[in-house]
């Protein structure tokens, strides 16, 4: 890239410049972190346009100095009602685009200093919410398998459980994906370009297998499509999932209490999988985590896992159990 930039130059070039070189072929960024990029400058834009009045094609570098950007960040979180976490995705886009535009022109490096000194908000480290298996069940029980809506959706629950894939992964989840065999499984794409393997239970391969039966298509089609045949949406696939537990929970009236999120789903495979007693490194293998020290939040806060732990200690204040031989060993030792 080259060129000279200033505050007085127009975003726009900069941004396409961002996306179709800078993150794709310098940074080779995944699908995934480029969506995420995008969504928030689209957020950054509209809420400049509605506060200053200028159109986002005519905004200039200095339109996006630290108090717009902190006005923006400020604006997700009161009015959006976003958390601390979703506030510093924002800030990391944000801050690696003007990372770029330091490089285009170090002339404006004092404005980029300014918006890359914006600090990362900390957050209350909360316990990871998750669902029971009669919970699930109960949403399971909702999709009318006896119509084609009704075989997506619970196909597509059914595989959001059993994978504890993203989101993401989900929603971009294409047919030559799933591979069915003595072994079904499926092929995930995920954060950082990296790929897994999942395997399938045989209730979620039969499903699949109807479901992909019953609607035909080319092996890189959307394995769950949308009305109009391309792939559901994020708020497509939160829709469906708010639906099944609307519905499930007059049937089991605890949903009703709980906030249920597709990474909600994320979190009970994982918990399930740790109460079953799957090794926490099999866990993080399973969730696609870089680390198995992501996967430590569920050992925090599974409950079970803690009441089995104490079981194994004697109360305070009472004396320690004496070891007592039981009738068999008895026997035997009166035998000798």
């Amino acid at each position: 890239m080259s060129g000279t930039v200033d505050s007085a130059t127009l975003v726009g070039p900069l941004l396409q410049s961002f996306f179709t070189e800078h993150m794709v072929s310098h940074r080779r960024a995944s699908q995934q972190t480029i969506d995420s990029y995008r969504d928030t400058f689209r957020l950054l834009l509209r809420f400049i346009r509605h506060a200053s009045g200028k159109e986002p094609a005519s905004l200039r570098v200095r339109d996006l100095d630290a108090p717009a950007i902190l006005s923006f960040l400020n604006h997700i979180e009161e009015q959006r009602k976003n958390q601390a976490q979703s506030r510093n995705v924002r800030l990391a886009a944000i801050r690696s685009f003007f990372r770029l535009v330091a490089l285009r022109d170090p002339a404006s490096v004092h404005l980029v200093t300014r918006v890359l000194a914006i600090p990362v908000k900390r957050a209350n480290k909360r316990l990871v919410g998750y669902l029971t298996r009669e919970e699930v069940d109960a949403i399971l029980d909702i999709p009318d398998r006896k119509t084609l809506s009704g075989q997506r959706d619970y196909a597509l629950l059914v595989t959001f459980y059993n994978s504890g894939a993203r989101v993401s992964e989900i929603t971009s989840l294409k047919r030559d994906q799933i591979h069915f065999g003595a072994i079904s499984f499926l092929e995930l794409h995920g954060k950082g370009r990296k790929q897994r393997e999942v395997p399938l239970w045989p209730n979620t391969a039969r499903s699949l297998k109807v479901w992909l039966t019953t609607q035909p298509g080319a092996l890189d089609s959307p394995a769950f499509p949308n009305s109009h045949g391309t792939h559901l949406s994020r708020d497509g696939v939160n829709y469906i999932l708010q639906d099944a537990v609307q519905k499930a929970a007059r049937a089991c009236p605890s949903l009703a209490t709980k906030r249920v999120t597709p990474h909600v789903l994320r979190h009970t495979t994982a918990m399930h999988l740790l109460q079953s007693g799957v090794d926490i490194t099999v866990i993080a293998l399973w969730l696609g985590h870089e680390s198995p020290e992501t996967t430590h939040m569920y050992l925090e806060a599974d409950l079970k896992t803690k009441e089995r732990a104490l079981s194994n200690i004697v109360p305070a204040g009472k004396g320690l159990k004496r070891f007592q031989a039981g009738d068999a060993l008895l026997t035997f030792l009166d035998t000798l």
